[in-house]
C-alpha cells in the first residue's frame, strides 16, 4: 500500500525529479530517493506517501497526555503514530520512531538478506476510525495523531480524519507544526484541537534541528483561528530557556487564553550528556509567563 499511494502537494520538476510542497523543506527529489522526512519519495517521476498506513504505535491515553489540558479534560484519545519527522531535534524523547522512517522499512523490505527484520502492520482509515469508536465507551473521544511528525503523513491523516470525523468524534494532532499554509488549511476543518511544539524563539536555535521558526509561527497563528490549540516548549539548560518571555509574549499577542505547557527537559537522545532543567528554572519561567498568558501549565517536574 505505502509504496503506491501518490502523495499530495508536488509538481514535476527536470528530468523526472519532483518537488515536495507539504513543508518549508520543498525538497526536490530525484527518482528513487526519499525528502528529509524519509516519509515521501520519488518513485518513477510521482511523489508517492510511503507512511501511508503504517503504524508504529496505537494506544488509549488520557487527553491530557498530548498535553491538552483544555480540550475535553478527563476523557481519553486513541493515539496513533507512524514513523519520521522533518526536523532533526537532538533532544528527541521519541527518536526511536522518529529516526525511523517509512523510507527506511522500504529498503527493509527490498532486502532479502534482511527478511528476519521487523514488519510494520498496515491499516486502513476505515479499521482505524473502527478501532477509535469501539474505544468510546471507555471514554475515548477520538484520534490523535502523535508520537512521531504526523504532518508528514499528510495523506493518512487526511483520510484518517475524514473517516473519524465521520464516524462523530473528534481529531486532534500533536505536531512540531512545520507545514506549508495550503496542505495546512487543507488539514484544518477536519481538527478539533493542535498541540503544536514551539522549541525556541530564534532561527538560530532552529537551524540547529534543521528548520526555520517562522513556518511554525505561521502554523500557530493560523490554527488559532479555526480550532483550540495548546504550545509546547521544551526548555533545554543554557539553550531556549530565555525564550520563554518572548514565546509567551507572543502567544499573547494573538489570544491570552492560549495555554502554554513549559515541559522539563531531561536527557535523551543525543543530549543524554545534559542534565535535567533545573525545578528553580521551571517555576521562575512559569511565573514570567503567567505575566502574558492566563493559562500556563509546567510538565515533567
Amino acid at each position: 500500500m505505502s509504496e503506491t499511494r501518490e502523495a499530495a502537494f508536488w509538481e514535476s520538476a527536470n528530468n523526472r525529479d519532483v518537488l515536495c510542497g507539504l513543508c518549508p523543506h520543498r525538497c526536490h527529489i530525484a527518482t528513487n530517493k526519499a525528502g528529509i522526512c524519509g516519509a515521501r519519495a520519488n518513485k518513477g517521476g510521482r511523489l508517492v506517501a510511503l507512511g501511508y498506513g503504517q503504524v508504529s504505535s496505537l494506544a488509549l491515553d488520557p487527553i491530557e497526555k498530548k498535553p491538552l489540558y483544555m480540550f475535553h479534560p478527563g476523557k481519553k484519545i486513541l493515539s496513533v503514530g507512524g514513523f519520521g519527522c522533518n526536523l532533526k531535534c537532538p533532544f528527541c524523547q521519541n527518536f526511536e520512531i522518529s529516526t525511523r522512517t517509512p523510507w527506511d522499512n522500504a529498503i527493509t523490505r527490498d532486502v532479502a538478506a534482511k527478511q528476519t527484520a521487523r514488519r510494520h502492520p498496515n491499516v486502513t482509515p476505515d479499521e482505524i476510525a473502527t478501532i477509535a469508536t469501539h474505544y468510546v465507551s471507555d471514554g475515548n473521544i477520538g484520534l490523535a495523531y502523535t508520537y512521531n511528525e504526523p504532518l508528514i503523513g499528510f495523506e493518512f491523516l487526511f483520510d484518517c480524519a475524514t473517516a473519524v470525523r465521520d464516524a462523530g468524534l473528534e481529531n486532534v494532532i500533536v505536531t512540531n507544526g512545520y507545514i506549508n499554509r495550503a496542505p495546512l488549511e487543507n488539514l484544518l476543518p477536519l481538527i478539533g484541537a493542535m498541540n503544536i511544539d514551539l522549541k525556541g524563539f530564534t532561527n538560530s536555535f532552529y537551524e540547529k534541528l534543521g528548520g526555520k521558526l517562522e513556518p511554525v509561527m505561521e502554523t500557530i497563528a493560523v490554527s488559532s483561528k479555526q480550532c483550540h490549540i495548546e504550545v509546547t516548549t521544551l526548555v533545554i539548560p543554557e539553550e531556549n530557556e530565555d525564550d520563554i518571555e518572548e514565546i509567551a509574549k507572543w502567544l499573547s499577542s494573538i489570544d491570552p487564553e492560549i495555554p502554554l505547557h513549559i515541559s522539563r527537559f531531561f536527557p535523551r537522545y543525543l543530549y543524554s550528556d545534559k542534565k535535567p532543567t533545573p525545578r528553580a528554572t521551571m517555576y521562575k519561567l512559569a511565573d514570567i509567563a503567567k505575566r502574558y498568558l492566563s493559562n500556563v501549565f509546567l510538565g515533567n517536574i
